[in-house]
C-alpha cells in the first residue's frame, strides 16, 4: 500500500480532519497522481452532511481535480511522469455493457465506480477522493490537461463542466440556438460560458436582478428575473433549450413554459423527485430530460473545447486546511462560483 494524507470524515461527525490515508499499490494500468487542486462540489457537501450524527465507512470527498503524474504502471502508454492530468467523478466502469461500449461510462449498467464513496471493482475497497495529496487511478479514467488551462480553475471542469457540456452537445446547441440557463452557480456559470462559445444566443434566469452584470460578463445576452411575472410571461416559448442548474427542489412548470415548441428542459441541478403537469409538456410538444457527468470521449472533447476557447471556472482558491470553512460557506451559497482547494499545504 502507498501512504499519503488527506481530509477525512470518520464516525459520527461532519468535520473533516487531516488524516493519514492508504492508496493501493499501482496495478499495471494505474497512474499515481499528485493532487494539486481539487474543486468542491455540492455533492461533497451532501456526502459530508449525510455523515453528521451517523457512522459509516470513512469518507474522503473530492471528485474534480488536477495534478501531475508521479508514477506509472508497466502497462501505461498514454502518460509519463511529469504529465499534467485531470480526473473526474468516475474512475472505472464495467467496460462491457452497451453504455460503456458507446463511450458513456457515466451510464454503465453495472454502475460506474465513483471517485469517492464508491467500491473498487477489483478488491472491494472503498474509494477515497481527491481531498488528498495523492490519488491512484486507472489510465483510462485520467485525462491529459491541455496546455493553457490554469490547473486550479480547470479542476471544476471535471464535474461541473462535463455535467453541462454533455446535454448542450446532445441537444445540438450551436449557432442559432436559443439557450437559457436557470441558476447562476457552479454549474450555471459554466453552462453560460460553454453555450456562448458554442455560438448560442444565451440568457440567464435568476431570482436576483443583481446577477445581471455577472451574466453579461460571462457572455450572456440578457437576464430574466424569475420572480418577475411580467418578465417570465414575456419569455414564454422563447428558448430551444433551458438548462436548469438550480440545486434545490423547485417547480419545473415556470421553466417549461419558457421552452419553445419541440424544445427541451434539461434538469441538472436537483436530483430529487419532481412533479410535472402533463399540460406543460403537451402544449408545444416539449421535452424534459436530464444528464449526469459524462463519458470518456466527451470529457476529453470538453477539455479540448475549453482549452480552445479559454474556458475555465470562476473560482475562489483556498488552502485545503480551510476545507471545513469552505463547506460551511458552500452550505450558505457564499461563493462565486466554485471553491477550489490548494492541496500543497498537505506536504
Amino acid at each position: 500500500m502507498r501512504s499519503t494524507v488527506g481530509w477525512q470524515v470518520e464516525g459520527p461527525s461532519s468535520t473533516l480532519r487531516r488524516m493519514p490515508l492508504e492508496r493501493r499499490d499501482l496495478r499495471p494500468d494505474d497512474l499515481a497522481v499528485r493532487v494539486d487542486y481539487c474543486g468542491v462540489c455540492h455533492t461533497d457537501l451532501h456526502a459530508v452532511s449525510a455523515r453528521d450524527g451517523g457512522g459509516g465507512r470513512p469518507l474522503v470527498p473530492g471528485h474534480e481535480f488536477t495534478g501531475v503524474v508521479t508514477e506509472t504502471g508497466p502497462a501505461v502508454t498514454r502518460f509519463t511522469v511529469g504529465d499534467p492530468v485531470a480526473v473526474g467523478n468516475i474512475v472505472d466502469s464495467c467496460g462491457e455493457c452497451a453504455m460503456c461500449r458507446a463511450g458513456q461510462e457515466n451510464f454503465c449498467h453495472g454502475f460506474p465506480t465513483l471517485t469517492y464513496d464508491g467500491i473498487d471493482r477489483h478488491d472491494g475497497s472503498a474509494t477515497l477522493g481527491g481531498y488528498s495529496r495523492e490519488y491512484v487511478v486507472r489510465e483510462r479514467f485520467a485525462y491529459a490537461l491541455p496546455a493553457g488551462l490554469d490547473p486550479a480553475a480547470a479542476a471544476p471542469l471535471l464535474c461541473a463542466g462535463i455535467t453541462v457540456w454533455e446535454p448542450l452537445r446532445a441537444l445540438g446547441v450551436g449557432p442559432g440556438t436559443r439557450v437559457a440557463v436557470a441558476g447562476l452557480g457552479g454549474l450555471g456559470h459554466l453552462a453560460v460560458k460553454i453555450a456562448v462559445a458554442l455560438g448560442a444566443h444565451t440568457s440567464v434566469i435568476s431570482r436576483s436582478p443583481g446577477k445581471a452584470d455577472d451574466a453579461r460578463r460571462l457572455g450572456a445576452h440578457g437576464l430574466i428575473v424569475s420572480t418577475d411575472p411580467e418578465q417570465m410571461a414575456d419569455a414564454r416559448d422563447r428558448f430551444d433549450v433551458v438548462i436548469d442548474t438550480i440545486s434545490s427542489p423547485h417547480d419545473l412548470g415556470p421553466y417549461l413554459r419558457l421552452v419553445a415548441m419541440d424544445g427541451t428542459l434539461s434538469h441538472l441541478g436537483d436530483l430529487g423527485p419532481v412533479t410535472v403537469e402533463t399540460m406543460d409538456l403537451l402544449v408545444g410538444r416539449k421535452k424534459l430530460s436530464s444528464a449526469g457527468s459524462g463519458g470518456r470521449p466527451e470529457t476529453a472533447a470538453m477539455l479540448d473545447f475549453c482549452a480552445e476557447h479559454g474556458i475555465t471556472a470562476d473560482i475562489e482558491l483556498l488552502p485545503s486546511a480551510r476545507v471545513n470553512e469552505v463547506l460551511d460557506r458552500l452550505r450558505r451559497n457564499d461563493v462565486r462560483y466554485r471553491f477550489v482547494l490548494d492541496m500543497s499545504d498537505l506536504d
